[in-house]
């Protein structure tokens, strides 16, 4: 494990104080901490937690599009998105979901001309996770901040929020996201 994954897992230590975690699952959202730090794709994942944790069988993760008004982007998203102001920007919020348990609420803010167009296809027509979908492109997960407490669009049973951007093995940004984790993690 890198350094960077190191001092991620750290950082999520001193992140307990925002997190309805009794006690005695401080060492599960340790653990599941880490298998998110372990993973360039947030689905690959939340599939290894599901799995080993037995939350489904199968432990497939679906993504539900989430309705309503879309969460406002991130000032200065087309800087760190590396975009003109002309460049379309795609947006997708959805639940990822193990069997009935929903695992995550994921906001995705993406470059739809850095994917192919089955890749965009599937995005706006399937509940296939854009980890599952864009993992042919080889991105690498950087991740920004885990924060310290749930911010404005995360649900009220959430236990860590991270904000992460994905990258290309060129360097381009592929995509932002915001992801909100559940307590449903530490069933």
């Amino acid at each position: 494990m890198g350094f960077e994954r190191i001092a991620r897992i750290t950082l999520v230590m001193s992140a307990f104080a925002f997190a309805a975690v009794a006690p005695a699952q401080t060492s599960q959202l340790a653990a599941f901490e880490a298998t998110l730090a372990a993973h360039d794709s947030a689905t690959q994942a939340l599939t290894e937690w599901c799995e080993a944790r037995g939350i489904a069988n199968p432990a497939q993760i679906v993504a539900h599009p989430v309705s309503g008004k879309p969460t406002a982007p991130p000032k200065g998203l087309r800087r760190l998105l590396g975009v003109g102001p002309r460049e379309p920007l795609g947006y997708r919020h959805v639940e990822l979901s193990c069997g009935n348990h929903v695992l995550s609420s994921a906001h995705n803010w993406y470059v739809p001309g850095r994917l192919t167009a089955e890749m965009n296809t599937a995005l706006a027509a399937t509940t296939v996770p854009f980890g599952k979908i864009a993992a042919p492109l080889s991105y690498r997960r950087v991740p920004l901040q885990i924060l310290s407490r749930p911010p404005r669009g995360c649900p009220a049973n959430t236990i860590s929020a991270h904000r992460a951007l994905l990258r290309l093995p060129d360097g381009r940004a592929l995509a932002y996201v915001l992801e909100c984790y559940s307590s449903d993690n530490l069933r």
